[in-house]
């Protein structure tokens, strides 16, 4: 309680307890203890009997005093702190630390020395061992000196971190497995900003302030916990915590992370879902400004692109530029556009394998994807376009035209050995889901059962899929869709390695039974 008062030569209880012991007199000697050690001021001496009278302790009126001096000294430090030149105002906060830091352990004054610790660019190294050391200490300094201390211990930091890491994770996974999600509210329904408005995000943020060797340290977690787990929503915070930082206009940081800028036009098109024209040329700026010797910057962008909100927006824009495509009678190797998002899904994809073989290079993407997929992709949705014109002609003018009920060969065969492939067949059966297409989905679910790494049976893709069924009410009624469904898709992931998400197969159900209920 009275820890550091000896060696700044004040008296403490200590001290008067060895009077008391010692004296004749305990009264005379309490008095010349008040008198040496109170409130040095002439005036005062005639008002704390008058005090007295009033039955106001000594204690009670001194406490009070305490606590208004200790708040003009934080007022007058937080003032030096920005008053003047820096070189002056440091000094006179570093010749307070020293007087004031043997005080650091008593609660009352503890404040004091947090506060001037606050405020110093740079706390002097001695007394920052000591704050480590001492864990009461370390949990009552400021964020400000704890980012300090972090930069020259990266296993502390990474133990303050690591629990934030583990809730940003559960967060996502219960928002993936929630059984509140529909068509207009699913796990990418969110925007950007406010995906960075979490708690998560925003006490990262604050923890790594403007210290480029925090978020260097953040960064290289990310990384490390990427290629242990697989888990893609590490490649969210990252994109997150950068444009965390943009909007706080933090230039040191995002001034040397060369993935800014790149993130940043990401980023809008995120919040548009739509990669358009003039942001896919600054894209393909940025990749292709990546100069000799620069090539380990891939690795980060492959991770930007590997984000599951990122791979959704260039997936849902390929299927935009398919259908433009399909009006206009092009061919998908005849777009630009097309090919850029191609090149970036690509390179997201191949995240994981690049940051673990440590050789930075596009990946290639495969020319069949872009001469036989794509155009079957095209092929299918002409076959909807064809099949619904004709039902909507009059019976005598309708041609005895049937939907098709099987693919390609070559379609199921891309989706098996081909990521980027896989991810575009997928997000097409999301597309028709959404439309309604009963036909269609009849038509491809089949071919859903083996597909790369068994994407299809992915928590985010089940997720979405789940979404959209609940627009089919009338179509789960029918034993021939839900056969399909269930017994040609959903269920043969039982009988091998991939189990469906307890969570997705309960809302399916759930989602499913009260539809087939309330009819």
């Amino acid at each position: 309680m009275f820890a550091g008062l000896t060696e700044l030569g004040i008296a403490n209880g200590e001290d008067l307890k060895e009077t008391l012991t010692n004296c004749t007199e305990p009264l005379k000697a309490i008095e010349l203890f008040q008198t040496e050690n109170g409130i040095l001021l002439p005036s005062l001496q005639s008002a704390l009997p008058f005090l007295d009278l009033h039955g106001t302790p000594r204690l009670e009126f001194h406490q009070s005093v305490f606590d208004e001096l200790r708040e003009k000294l934080l007022e007058r430090i937080s003032a030096i702190a920005s008053e003047g030149k820096d070189e002056d105002r440091y000094t006179k906060l570093e010749e307070l630390l020293e007087k004031s830091f043997p005080l650091v352990k008593m609660p009352s004054l503890q404040p004091v020395v947090m506060c001037v610790m606050k405020h110093l660019p740079k706390v002097p190294e001695k007394k920052l061992k000591l704050v480590t050391a001492d864990k009461e200490l370390y949990r009552a300094c400021a964020v400000e000196v704890k980012r300090q201390i972090w930069q020259d211990n990266q296993a502390l930091f990474g133990d303050e971190v690591s629990p934030l890491l583990k809730q940003y994770i559960l967060e996502k996974e219960n928002a993936l497995f929630s059984n509140d999600i529909s068509v207009l509210h699913n796990f990418f329904s969110p925007s950007p900003k406010a995906r960075r408005q979490g708690e998560v995000v925003q006490k990262l943020t604050h923890m790594i302030g403007k210290n480029v060797k925090l978020y260097d340290m953040v960064l290289q977690f990310l990384r490390t916990l990427f290629l242990r787990t697989r888990n893609v929503h590490y490649c969210t915070l990252r994109a997150e915590l950068l444009m965390s930082l943009h909007d706080l206009d933090i230039t040191e940081i995002c001034s040397v992370d060369p993935c800014h800028k790149f993130t940043w036009c990401l980023d809008a098109c995120i919040r548009e879902k739509f990669v358009d024209n003039k942001r896919a040329r600054e894209l393909q700026g940025f990749l292709d400004s990546i100069k000799k010797g620069q090539e380990q910057v891939l690795g980060d962008l492959s991770m930007i692109l590997c984000d599951p909100f990122t791979i959704n927006t260039l997936a849902l824009s390929t299927m935009r530029n398919l259908q433009e495509l399909v009006n206009q009678d092009a061919l998908p190797r005849d777009s630009s556009d097309l090919l850029l998002l191609l090149r970036m899904l690509s390179l997201g994809q191949g995240a994981w394998d690049m940051i673990d073989s440590q050789i930075f290079r596009e990946p290639k993407l495969e020319v069949e994807v872009v001469t036989k997929f794509l155009p079957l992709i095209m092929s299918f949705i002409v076959d909807d376009y064809t099949f619904n014109v004709d039902q909507k002609l009059p019976s005598e003018e309708r041609a005895p035209v049937t939907y098709p009920v099987t693919v390609p060969e070559m379609l199921s065969k891309l989706m098996q050995d081909n990521r980027v492939a896989c991810e575009l067949g997928l997000y097409y059966v999301l597309h028709i889901s959404k439309q309604r297409n009963k036909n269609a989905l009849l038509r491809l679910l089949p071919a859903l059962v083996e597909t790369y790494n068994d994407m299809a049976f992915s928590d985010i893709f089940l997720h979405l899929l789940t979404g959209n069924l609940t627009l089919l009410s009338e179509e789960l009624g029918s034993e021939e869709f839900c056969n399909i469904l269930f017994d040609g898709f959903l269920l043969t992931s039982f009988s091998r390695a991939v189990m469906l998400s307890r969570s997705c197969t309960t809302s399916c159900v759930k989602k499913w039974t009260s539809k087939s209920q309330a009819q």
